[in-house]
């Protein structure tokens, strides 16, 4: 695990952005069944550089320039809150564990997702026109 402090940064990068930050299991079940007819996006958050130059920046890109939001946009932080990261990658399956990646759910079903390799090598603005794209067809 790491450090609060070390993380308290990387988490308010996102939730100052109004992202809602899940900690344990229970908050992740709740999200997830207070959304089965709406939209979500939830957000696996990490230490790692491609979340850094990549991932946090493109979910913040896309929630900008997407004119149709999700109903509720959440992160987990893997590394630091497993049981909620543990909860999460169930509703996730049948996509590996990947550190960081982004899940758009609509009607509780996963209909897109952007795993790490996905996210690796790429700009925040290649992460924020595909996640963007997604949220226009799905958010409806």
């Amino acid at each position: 695990m790491y450090p609060e402090h070390l993380v308290a940064p990387m988490r308010s990068d996102l939730t100052s952005v109004g992202v809602e930050e899940l900690t344990s299991a229970e908050a992740v079940d709740a999200f997830m069944q207070e959304q089965q007819n709406d939209t979500a996006l939830l957000v696996v958050n990490s230490v790692c550089g491609c979340a850094a130059g990549a991932a946090r920046p493109g979910v913040k890109l896309a929630l900008a320039q997407s004119k149709i939001q999700p109903n509720r946009v959440a992160t987990v932080f893997a590394g630091v809150d497993k049981e909620a990261v543990a909860k999460a990658r169930e509703y996730m399956l049948p996509y590996p564990p990947s550190s960081p990646c982004i899940a758009l759910f609509k009607n509780g079903q996963l209909v897109h997702f952007i795993e790490r390799h996905q996210i690796e090598g790429r700009s925040a603005q290649m992460i924020a026109d595909n996640l963007s794209a997604a949220i226009e067809e799905y958010c409806q």
